[in-house]
């Protein structure tokens, strides 16, 4: 029985959600760009539940490339209306309409100049009325079984919310390493703006070998360097190629004085490499899709510089 009562609230928030799509038209459009043309903040506002909401929409906005913030309309008739210039948009978020602090709070917006952008479950409403754009966020009923509980209503809200962010960004062309950038504490930001060269073996500790040397040298340095494979360069430091641990595994199938084999004959020729410049999700990517641990690192000149190891991505997380 519960899970049955908690089965029919999902389903009744995402048929909310899914309603919205019909009532998505032009005024969708010419919100989007507002906000796009926005020459001053955005600024997110509305009391109770909506206001949680409009927090969240302003959070992602910010997030995403644009100026915005959330202003408690209570506090807007106690001096935080000073925030508000005639060059900002106002998102606000009212289900009815009518309510008593957004009442207060609209002709001290319509004063100053802001472009008003309206989301509501109440078309005919005050807030409606004062608006410049309104989104209709009505539902058909809310999944609260008394109909009290802002339940259905939040959640359009909240989606409705996603949906003009999300748009905005897209829009103004806002890339993955843009939000790396305002979020370089997490994961994502260590994926996109980390760089080979801020995680790679240096020049000094790369195992390498001219391929006039044998394997016996090539598996000393392999165990010295406690990496599981060596790089071939020539005398000017260009790569010629890339022994691994499994070359010497199968050398001592096919090879009867392996010790002395010269390191050409059993190193692969033109290996995969990396630029030190390049992403490390980049090295990551070929490492996944070549199903190998080590990959040589090449300056601009394409001369080795240095090693990335699989196990470097792990030691910063970007794996």
């Amino acid at each position: 029985m519960l899970l049955e009562r908690a089965k029919n609230i999902l389903l009744t928030e995402a048929d909310a959600i899914k309603d919205l799509v019909s009532k998505l038209d032009e005024s969708f459009i010419k919100a989007v760009n507002v906000l796009k043309n926005t020459k001053g903040r955005i600024i997110c506002t509305g009391m109770g539940k909506p206001g949680l909401i409009a927090r969240k929409i302003a959070a992602t906005i910010a997030s995403t490339g644009s100026q915005s913030f959330y202003v408690h309309p209570a506090e807007t008739i106690h001096g935080d209306i000073g925030m508000f210039h005639p060059e900002d948009t106002v998102l606000l978020l009212s289900y009815s309409g009518e309510t008593q602090e957004i009442i207060q709070m609209l002709p001290l917006i319509k004063t100053i100049g802001c472009t008003l952008i309206a989301m509501t479950g109440n078309m005919t409403s005050t807030l409606a009325k004062y608006s410049d754009i309104v989104l209709d966020v009505s539902v058909e009923k809310e999944a609260c079984s008394m109909g009290l509980a802002p339940s259905s209503s939040s959640t359009a809200s909240l989606a409705m919310g996603d949906a003009l962010a999300i748009t905005l960004y897209e829009e103004k062309g806002f890339t993955s390493t843009d939000f790396a950038r305002l979020h370089p504490g997490g994961n994502l930001g260590k994926k996109l703006l980390l760089k080979v060269s801020d995680i790679m073996r240096d020049f000094e500790n790369t195992p390498k070998i001219q391929e006039s040397e044998s394997l016996q040298k090539a598996t000393s340095l392999i165990s010295s360097y406690k990496t599981g494979t060596v790089i071939i360069v020539d005398d000017k430091g260009f790569l010629k190629g890339i022994v691994t641990d499994g070359d010497l595994r199968r050398s001592l199938l096919e090879e009867n004085d392996l010790l002395n084999c010269p390191i050409k004959k059993v190193m692969t020729k033109d290996p995969i490499y990396i630029h030190s410049d390049d992403l490390a999700v980049e090295a990551l990517r070929l490492i996944k899709a070549n199903k190998i641990d080590e990959l040589p690192v090449l300056n601009s000149q394409k001369k080795l510089t240095g090693l990335v190891d699989v196990q470097d991505l792990l030691d910063v997380g970007v794996l």
